[in-house]
């Protein structure tokens, strides 16, 4: 069992090379939304 490999995460799925770039990247996207249903509602 030489050089199992390890658990991915969804990698072959993922458009970004890192998680952390990717948890970024829809952390900003969910309060884009977030300002764009504020603004929307607020009118």
């Amino acid at each position: 069992m030489a050089e199992e490999k390890q658990f991915e995460r969804g990698t072959s799925l993922s458009i970004f090379v890192s998680d952390r770039r990717e948890d970024l990247g829809a952390l900003i996207a969910a309060l884009l939304i977030a300002i764009g249903i504020i603004m929307f509602v607020g009118k």
